[in-house]
C-alpha cells in the first residue's frame, strides 16, 4: 500500500532523564535553538504527517507535553518497555508505526520519509534506520543477510573483533509494522543485567519468526547521532545554527558571519536584512526586509519593521516593536514598547512600556519609571509623535508627552507635557565663587 493509504502513526520515546548531562532538567527538555530537544523531534514526526503522535514520558515530566498524547512509562525499564507504554494509545489507530528517540535533534522529515518508503516498498515487518558515523563507538553493529536485509543487531559489548569492524551501526530508530510490534513486545525477557526490555530484542524475535526486516541507510550521520552529553547538546546547538543560518542566507538575508550569529527555529528574518556578527534572534523575533541587526545585538520575541536598525550592543525584550525606518542604538534596551517610524533611540537608553510616536528623537540617558516599588504595579509612558527629549531625562510613569513638545536636558518628567510644550524639570544651578578646590577642615 502507498504512504498516503496506510496510516503512520509514531511515538518518541523522552522518558529517560539523561544523567550523563549532569542535570536537574531531563535532558529530552534541555534548550535547544528556540525549543526543547525533544520538539525538534515532534516536530518532524508532524511534518511527516505521524498521527497519533504519542510522547513517552516518565511520571515527573508528564505535564511538560501540552497538547501532545503522552503515554507515561512508570519505571526505567528500557526502550522495549518504552514502545510497550505507547501501546494503549496507538494500537487500533495506525498500520505502521514510527519509533523515534527523543534525543535525535538533526533529524529530518526527508530521511524518515525515505525509511518509511523503503519499509513499504520492501513489505517489511521492520525496518531499521542505520548509519556510519565516523566513530562507531559503543553503537550496535548492524548485520545484513544476503539480500540486504538485516541479520542481526549485535551490541558492541556483545560483538567479536570482526563484528566490531562493521561500521554500519543501530540509530534505534524503526517503522514497524503494528499487527507485528505489538505481539512481539509481549515476548520479550530482560536477558541483561539492568533487567531491562529492549527493543533491539523484539527486532531479532522477528528475524528468528522469519520475517522480513529491512535496512534503510542514512546519508548524513549527524542526522541521526543522539545527543547524552552537554558537549554534543552544544554540537547539535551549531548544527542547527548551520542549517538555519543557510536557509535564511539562502532566501536572501545577509548574515555576515553565520558561525557568530544564533537565530531560534521559530524567527522570521525577510529577504534583504543584514545580521551582523554576535547577534541573538531568540523567540518568535521578527524583523522586516532591509532591517540591519548588530552588531553583538539581542533581540527576544521583538519584532523590527522594515529599514530599521538595531545595534551595536542593543537589547530588545519581549514585546516591543521598532517600526519601520526607527532605530534603536548602541547600549539601547527596549522592553513591552512600541516605537514609532522613524523614531531613533540612538544611544544609553532604556524604555520599558512606553509608546513612542512616529519622528520622535530620544537623547542619550533617557529612562522610563516604569515600576512603582511600592505597588508593584507597572504604567506606561506614552511620548507623543516629533517629540525632543534632551540627555538625561527620566520619565516616571504613567505620564503622557504631547506631539511636538520638547524636554529640556537633565528633567525628570512626572506631569503630562501638552502638545507642543517646552518642559523643564530640574534643580536649579548655583555657583558659588571661590569654593573650587576647597574642602572643609
Amino acid at each position: 500500500m502507498s504512504m498516503t493509504e496506510t496510516k503512520l502513526g509514531a511515538v518518541v520515546m523522552a522518558a529517560g532523564l539523561g544523567t550523563r548531562m549532569r542535570s536537574s532538567v531531563p535532558k529530552h527538555l534541555h534548550p535547544l535553538l528556540g525549543r526543547r530537544m525533544v520538539d525538534w523531534v515532534l516536530e518532524t514526526a508532524r511534518e511527516l504527517g505521524a498521527d497519533p503522535l504519542v510522547v513517552v514520558a516518565s511520571p515527573s515530566t508528564t505535564d511538560a507535553f501540552g497538547g501532545i498524547e503522552v503515554a507515561v512509562q512508570e519505571a526505567p525499564l528500557g526502550t522495549g518497555d518504552a514502545v510497550r507504554s505507547a501501546r494503549g494509545a496507538l494500537e487500533g489507530r495506525a498500520d505502521d508505526v514510527l519509533v523515534l528517540s527523543g534525543d535525535t535533534p538533526l533529524l529530518t522529515a526527508d530521511l524518515l520519509r525515505e525509511l518509511v518508503a523503503t519499509h513499504r516498498r520492501e513489505e517489511a515487518w521492520a525496518t531499521v534506520l542505520s548509519f556510519e558515523p565516523d566513530d562507531p563507538r559503543d553503537y550496535g553493529r548492524v548485520l545484513r543477510d544476503g539480500n540486504g536485509g538485516l541479520a542481526a543487531i549485535v551490541e558492541a559489548g556483545d560483538a567479536t573483533p570482526a563484528e566490531l569492524a562493521v561500521r554500519e551501526v543501530n540509530s534505534s530508530i524503526y517503522v514497524f509494522r503494528a499487527d507485528r510490534l505489538w505481539p512481539v513486545l509481549d515476548r520479550l525477557a530482560p536477558h541483561n543485567a539492568q533487567g531491562e526490555l529492549y527493543l533491539t530484542d523484539s527486532v531479532a524475535l522477528l528475524v528468528a519468526d522469519g520475517g522480513r526486516v529491512a535496512v534503510q541507510k542514512g546519508g548524513d550521520p549527524v542526522e541521526t547521532e543522539g545527543v547524552n552529553t552537554r558537549a554534543e547538546l552544544a554540537a547539535a546547538a551549531a548544527a542547527l545554527r548551520d542549517r538555519i543560518n543557510e536557509a535564511h542566507m539562502l532566501a536572501g538575508v545577509t548574515i555576515v558571519d553565520p558561525r557568530a550569529t544564533w537565530i531560534d527555529a521559530d524567527a522570521t528574518v525577510e529577504p534583504d536584512a543584514v545580521i551582523h556578527p554576535f547577534t541573538v534572534v531568540r523567540g518568535a523575533s521578527r524583523i522586516g526586509a532591509g532591517a540591519e541587526i548588530g552588531p553583538h545585538a539581542v533581540l527576544v520575541d521583538a519584532h523590527v519593521g522594515e529599514g530599521a536598525v538595531v545595534g551595536p550592543f542593543c537589547y530588545l525584550r519581549p514585546g516591543t516593536v521598532l517600526e519601520a525606518g526607527a532605530k534603536a542604538g548602541t547600549f539601547v534596551e527596549i522592553k513591552n514598547s512600541r516605537i514609532g517610524e522613524r523614531t531613533k533611540v540612538p544611544h544609553l537608553s532604556y524604555l520599558g512600556d512606553a509608546d513612542v510616536g512616529e519622528d520622535t528623537n530620544i537623547a542619550a540617558g533617557n529612562i522610563t519609571v516604569n515600576l512603582d516599588h511600592a505597588t508593584g504595579k507597572k504604567s506606561r509612558t506614552e511620548i507623543g509623535r516629533n517629540v525632543r527629549t534632551g540627555v538625561d531625562n527620566a520619565f516616571v510613569a504613567p505620564v503622557t508627552i504631547g506631539d511636538d513638545a520638547w524636554i529640556a536636558a537633565g528633567s525628570v518628567i512626572t506631569e503630562d507635557v501638552p502638545p507642543g510644550a517646552l518642559a523643564i524639570a530640574r534643580a536649579r544651578q548655583v555657583v558659588k565663587e571661590g569654593r573650587g578646590g576647597k574642602r572643609n577642615d
